[in-house]
């Protein structure tokens, strides 16, 4: 039987939807657009594949997420009901929340390339990218997991479409791009510089001079965190918002 807190208010029962463990990061990723099992899995990697089930299994009891066969008969879509929409603006106010006071709580094991390089790959920002096929490659060093310290992955941009290879695809890749993994992740995220990251030397781009102008663009690594994470700008004007608040009563205290 589903545990409860034994409470009508409004927070409590709102707690009881959301707040078990990797509830909230389900929700993230269907709000991304993810609808398949195998894509939320991926945006999810230490969350066992059974416990996934159960949890898109309660939250559609729940009401927050509706399920269908897919139209090849195997498998199922999952799809968020209108009360499951309704929750973007609360799960990217925790987005705004944590990115204005958060960003010293990334600790070493919080450090994923895969999760990292699947980030990137739903926020590439399309219309930027030229009309040809592109190539990325991302060599990381300071790797935390495993007993790897070091790993390579592709990013291929063609037609709209982007995919995430961890093996060579074989193509001429159009820029190499050489990084520790916690600063490139700091860039990504909006907490670091890229301009100071590549002055120091830990985030390097090598490969045509044009192409390398335009990946910053291309990834959204000139500090547009809410579009790489996800965030509408409506939350990123509240963030704005927060801290002009805070400006403004800083200024009246005299502090």
């Amino acid at each position: 039987m589903r545990k409860g807190y034994g409470q009508f208010c409004p927070v409590a029962k709102a707690a009881e939807v959301i707040g078990d463990r990797w509830s909230l990061l389900v929700l993230r990723e269907m709000l991304y657009g993810n609808r398949y099992f195998n894509d939320i899995s991926r945006g999810v990697p230490l969350m066992s594949r059974a416990l996934l089930a159960q949890r898109l299994k309660e939250l559609e009891k729940l009401g927050v997420v509706v399920s269908r066969e897919k139209e090849t008969g195997q498998g199922h879509e999952y799809l968020l009901t209108p009360a499951g929409e309704a929750l973007r603006p609360l799960i990217e106010a925790m987005g705004v929340w944590a990115q204005q006071w958060g960003s010293e709580q990334i600790a070493p094991e919080d450090l994923d390339d895969a999760l990292l390089m699947w980030g990137m790959r739903r926020r590439v920002n399309l219309e930027a990218v030229p009309a040809q096929k592109i190539v990325l490659q991302f060599d990381f060093r300071g790797l935390t997991k495993g007993s790897k310290s070091q790993r390579s992955w592709w990013l291929v941009i063609e037609n709209g479409e982007v995919d995430v290879c961890q093996k060579d695809p074989g193509f001429e890749v159009n820029v190499l791009i050489s990084a520790d993994l916690n600063v490139f992740t700091h860039v990504w995220m909006g907490y670091t510089h890229l301009n100071a990251a590549l002055k120091q030397g830990v985030v390097c781009f090598e490969g045509n001079r044009d192409w390398v102008r335009q990946v910053a663009t291309w990834l959204y690594l000139n500090g547009e965190w809410r579009y790489g994470m996800g965030l509408d700008h409506s939350a990123a004007q509240l963030m704005q918002a927060n801290k002009c608040v805070a400006a403004e009563c800083k200024e009246v205290s005299g502090v």
